[in-house]
């Protein structure tokens, strides 16, 4: 007697199904992170003289006296804050808005390194990173204190608690103006 075996068939649950747009979406945020390597060794085409002509204007190098090293020290500070910038914008978890203290600090130091033509980058920053931190500290702990008082007055799990605090627009430009 020969026994047949049924497959096992499934059925895919909400979130392992992917429609077209969130795997395009995907695909270009995989491309843009994996370009970073390349974007920050984009300083090495830079010449080691203390001027660079291109074709947006002259750049001249105060403070380094290179044009290369001043480029090397502004993607140190771009490269980390673009990447940051794509993690809070694709972040999904309740906590995402303490990146915004590394986005205001790489920001505050890139405005500095411009400003200052490279003298002194990052000196004082604490300063102007207290006002940011003052309001983004204790709503993080607000927000952290009321699930824990939640999970111990209800009967919801973790994940049940964290996608009801999670704020989840249509779109990008929805999620920007979300801020502003």
């Amino acid at each position: 007697m020969e026994i047949k075996q049924q497959k096992l068939r499934k059925p895919l649950l909400k979130f392992h199904q992917q429609d077209r747009k969130s795997l395009v979406i995907g695909s270009i945020l995989a491309t843009l992170i994996a370009m970073t390597p390349y974007l920050f060794y984009l300083y090495e085409s830079v010449p080691t003289t203390p001027s660079w002509d291109t074709f947006l204007g002259v750049y001249n190098s105060g403070y380094y006296e290179n044009a290369n090293v001043s480029m090397w020290v502004l993607t140190s500070k771009l490269i980390p804050l673009y990447l940051i910038i794509i993690w809070f914008f694709t972040c999904r978890h309740w906590w995402y808005h303490a990146l915004i203290v590394p986005i205001v600090m790489y920001s505050y130091q890139i405005f500095i390194t411009l400003k200052y033509d490279f003298e002194y980058i990052d000196s004082n920053q604490l300063i102007y990173l207290i006002p940011v931190m003052a309001v983004i500290v204790p709503s993080i702990y607000l927000i952290r204190a009321r699930i824990f008082n939640e999970v111990h007055t209800a009967n919801q799990t973790m994940q049940e608690l964290e996608d009801e605090l999670k704020l989840t627009p249509k779109g990008f430009w929805e999620k920007v103006k979300q801020y502003f």
